[in-house]
């Protein structure tokens, strides 16, 4: 066997946020002519070395008029519940960075309470003019009522038409640019806003007590939030850092987001990574680093979400999903594409990886792995392709990368050599194809299990069973006792999921035995019941 060496890759992924101080270059380079220079810190800020004001005529101004869910509204004021609420004390404590004009803005400093917002106003959407750069050069911005940084209006390069959409999506002129200096670690500590309604749009129940319906007038997820396609890059060595500790999802985009460069670290309570617009959204990762743990705290949350497709061409992804519930390391709606660069996911469900590009392998585990065991691919030599410590705990490992040639592995847990069985995907999977924890079925179904006609995934309510399929009580979303099969349903030993599911391949076909040789095969290769060799 002919194997592409790797250094090995060890990603314990402990908490690095908490590790990092802000720094800024010391061999900054200069910066594009006509740089607006902002200067961040808890006694003001400064533009180009002048103290900014409440002019909302200049092109940086501040205010203390953040957008944040407010605490003491009934049920007709929006969806967030008592913990999604601040007070108009603990909001008026932070301070906006208003960003009014198209340009480049080199942002430093700190700014403990506070926000950069970006607005060209309500026509810049379709200007192609209504372009801002943010260069982060050495910044530490903490924001605990909402996003920390926010891209509100900006020309969007890109069309929500479902009809025309395409895993292919040039955003080189979007509207909203994020440049990570090298040399630089930059900090952004972000909330975000539950739904609130548009006040003149509601429609109540008749006896007023429910809202039956009402227009959006603010969502936003994440710690760093975009509701125009973004481009996210390093500088020219990809040395720089942007770390993202969100309480619930971390860097979002309402349309596409593109990441060509850079190093990204996110620790986030939901989702790491979500663009949301169903069936359109693409998440394009071309180059850099880009490490995700998503620690549970909102009781879910997959690494990386794509509501549309997930595009990887380059650069190193590891990505771990929620401990506890039922999320992939990788996810997406339309498909993902594994093009190139290194991937690495865990979770405990996975989503169909299309064929027709870099070799990748799946690791569906008979038990679940606990966090921070060390996972290791040896090729037939003893060499490390990776070795991996999740921190989470997981019972699904994705691995894509060009060292991933064609010939015999062995598969390590620690000292402990492993053994699986070879199939492939098949029947009930992820949401690309299969049932998830949710109860959602698609692709083919298993001999023995037959839906009714038309019913495929997207189609059922959340946790609604079809006509002609009656479950066992209480089998739906995280209703059904973790480990129970519905009736006449039998997967194979150690292929029912976390949280109720299947894992995928649950009804896929495999075959032969337990072997400790795990054969890689150009494409896609699935084990399954991966445990101690005997």
């Amino acid at each position: 066997m002919r194997t592409k060496k790797l250094p090995a890759i060890l990603l314990a992924l402990c908490c690095l946020l908490g590790a990092c101080s802000v720094q800024k270059s010391e061999n900054t380079p200069e910066l594009p002519e006509g740089t607006v220079v902002i200067d961040l810190s808890g006694n003001g800020v400064t533009v180009d070395g002048k103290t900014a004001d409440g002019n909302t005529d200049a092109a940086v101004y501040v205010a203390n008029d953040i957008v944040y869910y407010e605490a003491g509204h009934d049920f007709t004021y929006g969806e967030g519940t008592e913990s999604d609420a601040h007070s108009a004390e603990e909001a008026a404590a932070h301070t906006v960075v208003h960003i009014t004009k198209p340009g480049i803005y080199s942002l430093s400093g700190t700014l403990p309470a506070g926000q950069i917002a970006v607005d060209l106003g309500d026509d810049a959407e379709e200007d192609p003019q209504a372009v801002v750069t943010l260069i982060l050069n050495g910044v530490d911005i903490t924001c605990t009522v909402a996003p920390a940084v926010i891209f509100y209006n900006v020309y969007e390069c890109g069309s929500a038409d479902a009809e025309t959409a395409d895993k292919t999506v040039d955003t080189s002129a979007a509207g909203a640019n994020v440049v990570i200096a090298d040399g630089t670690v930059n900090q952004i500590k972000g909330a975000y806003v539950a739904r609130i309604y548009k006040p003149d749009t509601l429609e109540l129940s008749e006896d007023g007590t429910e809202v039956l319906d009402a227009k959006k007038l603010h969502k936003y997820d994440a710690a760093f939030y975009s509701k125009m396609s973004m481009n996210v890059t390093g500088g020219e060595a990809g040395t720089g850092k942007l770390l993202i500790d969100a309480a619930n999802e971390g860097l979002d985009s309402e349309l596409h987001l593109t990441i060509n460069g850079g190093q990204i670290e996110i620790e986030s309570g939901n989702d790491g990574i979500n663009t949301n617009e169903d069936g359109v959204s693409v998440t394009t990762i071309n180059g850099g680093s880009v490490k995700i743990r998503v620690t549970g705290a909102t009781g879910e949350g997959d690494g990386i979400d794509s509501n549309g497709w997930l595009v990887i061409n380059g650069g190193t992804v590891v990505a771990e999903a929620c401990a506890t519930s039922g999320d992939a390391g990788i996810d997406s709606d339309m498909g993902i594409h594994i093009n190139g660069g290194t991937v690495i996911a865990t979770g405990h469900m996975l989503d169909r990886i299309e064929a027709g590009g870099q070799n990748h392998a799946v690791f569906n585990f008979a038990a679940e792995q606990k966090g921070d065991s060390v996972v290791s691919l040896k090729t037939a030599d003893g060499e490390a392709v990776f070795d991996i410590a999740p921190q989470n705990a997981c019972s699904i490992l994705v691995f894509s990368s060009p060292a991933l040639q064609a010939g015999t592995y062995t598969l390590w847990s620690g000292e402990t050599q492993l053994a699986g069985i070879s199939g492939s995907m098949g029947g009930f999977g992820g949401k690309g194809d299969g049932m998830r924890p949710d109860g959602n079925f698609g692709g083919e179904p298993p001999e023995g299990a037959t839906p009714p006609e038309g019913f495929d995934r997207g189609e059922r309510p959340e946790g609604e069973i079809p006509e002609g399929m009656t479950p066992p009580d209480g089998f739906g979303r995280g209703e059904r006792p973790e480990g129970e099969m519905p009736e006449g349903l039998t997967p194979p030993d150690g292929n029912f999921g976390v949280g109720g599911g299947m894992r995928p391949g649950s009804f896929g076909e495999m075959s032969g035995e337990l072997s400790t040789e795990f054969v890689i095969v150009d494409g896609s290769n699935q084990f399954y019941q991966i445990a101690a060799a005997q």
